[in-house]
């Protein structure tokens, strides 16, 4: 599944991410992933988010500067 990682926030079509989740949903469940598989995927998603969020709070007002500065463009995850 290609992403597009560079359109401009502003260009997103605002169900985009709705559609993304049942996409994923969908194609989870169609390979054999239980419902309580994909719960495990959902909260583990959840947790990184929180992670970065805590260590962003966290960080001096210098470091999350430059972390805003550098995530205008989403980076594809290695």
């Amino acid at each position: 599944m290609a992403l597009p990682f560079d359109v401009p926030e502003s260009a997103r079509d605002p169900r985009a991410f709705a559609i993304l989740a049942k996409t994923i949903y969908r194609e989870l469940r169609a390979e054999g992933y239980s419902a309580k598989e994909v719960m495990t995927l959902a909260s583990e998603l959840l947790e990184l988010v929180a992670s970065e969020v805590k260590d962003r709070r966290d960080a001096p007002e210098s470091v999350r500067r430059e972390i805003a500065a550098s995530n205008t463009v989403a980076q594809p995850i290695d």
